[in-house]
């Protein structure tokens, strides 16, 4: 039983923070970089990297960059290479990870290296802005979060959020950081700088989420480097924002899979529409834990990231519709304990409003992101619409639209990925990429499940795609979601709210006890003077 707990809050803790990286953290170069290092300049040494049990031979060190290159004399900055070795004999075009974020790291992804070593040397390197020389860590940011005003669903919340964001980069610049060397197209080119030091004439790319994103670019900037390209989750341009409207399909189709699991479901229950109507009568508390409905949004579209947890995301709210609110309750407290200190924010802000955040002065944005006739709005764009205070450096407008490839690409999506819907790689991207091919897995959200359910059949697929560029997914079945809850939301709440009360009961008996024992000696002490 405690094993299955503990299960479950792992699963709670890993959506909450929106899959992001999830690796072993990874030694920092230590490598002493002469002081008159250049721009495209690589310092390397020998290395072991270390997956698991297993160890590869390796090199790692840093490669100098300019901060920005529109700058002509910009400073230089360091960024953290990796290059893991193959170890088989037939050794191919080296394949360049890109991880997904942003706001997370990129040198610390180990989780694919086991898999695709033999045939390949892995080159990882460092996003600019969450790691290396310059890290965009915004204080600012995170004490917003654990002392925020009011509710993410007010416009003055996101308004202080957005100053927030401003001060924080006001202090970065007065500290040297120029914020406009961390867009979009600086990471490339510092991938495609590590590429030309290394002496790799093609390479593969191997990219997720937001990643895909960057594998994009750099094709379209650098159409005859990419061998071949796997994108997971895919990410066109403008979807750095949800949408309301595709948030509504994809809980609709929950509920339509929630009718027909005989076992653990319930042909006679909506749940979409269930949700709908509940999420307008969130209360302010339960017992004594505030309830707030901006987080409680969040928590709502974060579970969704994986069909591991949105059993027990739908389980609370069937629960709140019979009137416990415990569960909505946990979800709350859950986000309010895991958004200060989750990202990088200055590097996220910095990332996305150089591809997509544009916003129009004027817009009600709370009406389009959070419509009254929608079930719950686009809770993910809230950071978006908060990190307007940042001070944005747009890349080109020709790259933020989509571009003609003859790349052989792979493109890898879910059919209920709530972060990267399939739709936007099917019908934006995949009728310009002339050697392109999707692969959607039936009853699968983001990463979590691609990379947690039927692993032998994705890495069969990345495998012999990147050796001879044949896609064979014949490895996957369908494999319907379960609704079944072990420990739901509602349970754990109410157990953690016993066990407080629980040890607060024993500490007064053991309080009660010492000071009537100290009583009684007391009393005595005094008969016996007496």
């Amino acid at each position: 039983m405690n094993r299955n707990y503990i299960n479950e809050l792992i699963l709670i803790v890993v959506a909450l923070v929106c899959f992001t990286a999830c690796g072993e953290e990874k030694k920092e170069p230590t490598i002493k970089v002469p002081s008159d290092a250049k721009a495209g300049s690589l310092y390397l040494e020998p290395d072991i990297y270390s997956v698991d049990d297993k160890e590869y031979k390796s090199h790692s060190g840093i490669i100098v960059v300019p901060e920005n290159r529109s700058e002509t004399n910009s400073r230089l900055i360091q960024i953290p290479i990796v290059q893991i070795h193959a170890t088989g004999d037939s050794v191919g075009e080296p394949i360049f990870f890109m991880n997904g974020g942003p706001g997370s790291a990129n040198v610390d992804s180990y989780y694919f290296v086991n898999e695709l070593i033999g045939n390949h040397d892995i080159v990882l390197v460092g996003y600019r802005g969450a790691e290396g020389s310059v890290v965009l860590n915004l204080p600012e940011v995170d004490e917003f979060f654990a002392n925020m005003p009011g509710d993410l669903t007010e416009m003055s919340t996101l308004d202080s959020m957005a100053s927030a964001y401003s001060r924080g980069a006001k202090r970065l610049r007065r500290e040297g950081i120029d914020t406009d060397g961390y867009i979009i197209t600086e990471v490339i080119d510092d991938f495609e700088e590590t590429r030309n030091a290394l002496g790799y004439k093609k390479i593969n790319l191997f990219s997720v989420s937001y990643g895909t994103r960057l594998a994009m670019i750099y094709d379209w900037i650098y159409p005859n480097i990419v061998n071949r390209s796997a994108m997971m989750c895919v990410n066109p341009p403008g979807h750095f924002e949800w949408r309301p409207e595709v948030m509504d399909d994809h809980l609709q189709h929950y509920s339509e899979l929630y009718k027909l699991d005989t076992e653990h479901g319930n042909p006679n229950i909506d749940i979409a529409e269930l949700t709908r109507k509940t999420s307008r009568d969130i209360p302010e508390n339960w017992l004594f834990f505030p309830i707030k409905k901006g987080y409680v949004l969040m928590s709502t579209f974060m579970m969704l990231y994986s069909t591991d947890t949105a059993p027990q995301l739908f389980d609370a709210w069937i629960a709140a519709a019979n009137g416990d609110w415990s569960g909505i309750a946990m979800l709350s407290l859950s986000m309010d304990l895991m958004l200060a200190d989750a990202l990088n924010w200055g590097d996220l802000a910095a990332k996305a409003s150089s591809a997509d955040y544009v916003f129009e002065p004027g817009t009600d944005l709370i009406s389009e992101f959070l419509p009254d006739s929608s079930i719950i709005g686009a809770p993910g764009s809230l950071l978006g619409i908060g990190s307007k205070g940042w001070p944005s450096k747009l890349i080109p407008d020709s790259l933020r639209r989509v571009h003609y490839s003859e790349t052989p690409t792979l493109l890898i999506n879910g059919n209920i990925d709530v972060s990267t819907p399939v739709r936007f790689g099917r019908d934006e991207l995949l009728p310009y990429l002339k050697n392109g091919h999707l692969v959607t897995i039936k009853e699968a959200a983001h990463s979590p499940d691609l990379w947690g359910n039927q692993r032998p059949a994705l890495d069969h697929m990345l495998i012999t795609f990147f050796k001879t560029g044949v896609i064979d997914d014949s490895r996957y079945v369908y494999s319907p979601i379960s609704f079944k809850v072990d420990w739901g939301f509602p349970t754990i709440m109410k157990l953690g709210v016993a066990g407080v009360v629980l040890i607060l009961i024993i500490i007064i008996a053991l309080t009660w006890y010492v000071v009537r024992k100290i009583r009684r000696k007391r009393i005595m002490r005094n008969v016996q003077m007496s």
